[in-house]
């Protein structure tokens, strides 16, 4: 019985991990009927989630600062994609930088859900009907991250929202990985902290989808989309572990490239930690952030 229970698991692995390389391909894979019933139900779910919670925060917003509604809605939207969130550590509330790894667009969900954080997000998110504006009800500060010349603005919107007791969130690789990576950290955002808002920690975090990293993570030419309505139609849960890490005073280091390295070499070692094994190359050219891996920058 056992060795039949492995034979269809391994079974179940392999057809995710087929459609997880097409997808990342940039090929479409079809929905079988059970994954678009899925993908309906937990659409219908989260339309449910909006219609309570909106007007909801609107109410509250009426008497009181600092609504709890989007991190409530954030929170139970990640259950309904499947999410099975897990807090290590103990998240600080207020007057933080959350400096994390990114793999999905569900970090979001699960990280603003488990501490209601703001988030720092690109431009182009904020020009998405619906999703923009449920992002500027979670407080999102979005950036262009191409327009050099419009960083120092970005930056006072950062600092306006750490001074305002705010915790944000900012993803410094500048794009999502696939939970076995890391990629060079971009520290153009913890500019906010040159120097640091009085009071203000630092806190790593991390984000672990375990053995199910891979066929979660948004990644290659796959679009957000065709993403959310893969993950949305997949069958059962998944485990997400978010790691909150011991916080650091910005103080105590000397610039923000010194904040960078000491956030990221605590973020490679909870991940290797983790995995059990080294980190590896990220295999994906990305243009964003003028990434490529090191076999394609030898072959060019």
């Amino acid at each position: 019985m056992a060795s039949a229970s492995t034979a269809k698991a391994e079974r179940r692995l392999a057809r995710y991990t087929e459609k997880r390389l097409a997808a990342a391909r940039g090929e479409k894979v079809p929905l079988t009927i059970a994954g678009w019933v899925r993908f309906i139900a937990r659409t219908i779910a989260i339309i449910l989630l909006l219609l309570l919670f909106v007007p909801l925060h609107y109410a509250f917003r009426i008497l009181a600062y600092g609504s709890p509604f989007p991190m409530l809605f954030l929170r139970y939207t990640a259950r309904v994609v499947g999410a099975r969130v897990e807090i290590v550590g103990t998240p600080l509330r207020r007057d933080v930088f959350f400096i994390a790894n990114h793999v999905s667009w569900i970090d979001i969900l699960a990280m603003a859900g488990a501490s209601g954080t703001a988030f720092v997000a690109k431009w182009e998110l904020s020009q998405v009907p619906v999703i923009g504006w449920l992002c500027s009800l979670n407080r999102t500060v979005f950036v262009k991250r191409e327009n050099r010349m419009g960083v120092a603005e970005q930056i006072n919107a950062l600092k306006e929202a750490l001074a305002d007791n705010w915790s944000v969130t900012v993803f410094p690789e500048g794009t999502v990985t696939d939970g076995h990576s890391l990629l060079p950290f971009k520290s153009s955002m913890i500019s906010v902290l040159e120097p640091p808002p009085p009071g203000v920690l630092v806190q790593p975090a991390v984000v672990d989808y375990g053995e199910n990293s891979e066929e979660i993570a948004w990644i290659g030419d796959e679009t957000g989309l065709h993403n959310a309505m893969r993950i949305m139609a997949r069958r059962g849960t998944f485990k997400l572990r978010i790691h909150y890490l011991e916080p650091f005073s910005p103080e105590e280091f000397h610039g923000r490239k010194a904040i960078a390295a000491k956030s990221r070499a605590e973020i490679v070692e909870r991940l290797e930690a983790n995995l059990g094994k080294p980190l590896r190359d990220y295999q994906h050219v990305v243009d964003a952030v003028r990434y490529k891996p090191p076999a394609s920058e030898t072959e060019s």
